[in-house]
């Protein structure tokens, strides 16, 4: 097997600069542990200080001399695909922004439990509360519940009583001055 060589572009203290400056903290790392190879230590050493291991070391070095320095970074990751197509997220998210209907749903407010049995009536597909919090998340939707209000309430009522006349202080107690 050859020896890989680490080609010249930069100079270590270029390589430190840059990692100085770079927001992908694992790039940083792959970076400063090319600039401590290129200052003369073993690859092992190098390695073990940027909080890698020597292998790791030798990948990052051979898509450096591919790529440059912006190849350091972390490739995107294909991930599991979602069970639920485009339009079905689509349609559970207007469900969720619709709300439930206390007589028709049995609830005042969704919760994650009652939207797994919801996923798995409508479209046959399991999700477990953590898995379906993430979807929920990636549709943009919070996990905060609006303010319960009491189905008999009365709005005009209780914004009169918001609106209500100003509370005159009392004077001093015992007639002192």
């Amino acid at each position: 097997m050859a020896a890989l060589r680490i080609r010249q572009d930069y100079s270590a203290s270029d390589l430190r600069q840059r990692a100085a400056r770079e927001r992908d903290t694992q790039a940083s790392l792959r970076l400063l542990a090319i600039a401590n190879a290129l200052e003369g230590m073993t690859w092992t050493e190098a390695a073990r200080l940027a909080g890698m291991e020597r292998q790791a070391l030798h990948y990052a070095i051979q898509r450096f001399n591919a790529e440059g320095a912006d190849g350091l970074h972390d490739r995107p990751r294909t991930g599991r695909p979602e069970q639920l197509s485009p339009g079905q997220q689509a349609a559970l998210k207007a469900h969720v922004l619709r709300g439930p209907e206390p007589e028709r749903d049995g609830v005042s407010a969704w919760r994650l439990v009652n939207l797994c049995a919801h996923v798995e009536r409508a479209y046959g597909v399991r999700y477990s509360q953590w898995g379906l919090s993430g979807m929920l998340k990636r549709l943009n939707l919070s996990r905060q519940k609006t303010r319960p209000s009491h189905p008999k309430g009365n709005p005009d009522a209780q914004a009169a009583f918001k609106k209500g006349t100003p509370v005159k202080a009392a004077g001093p107690r015992g007639g002192a001055p």
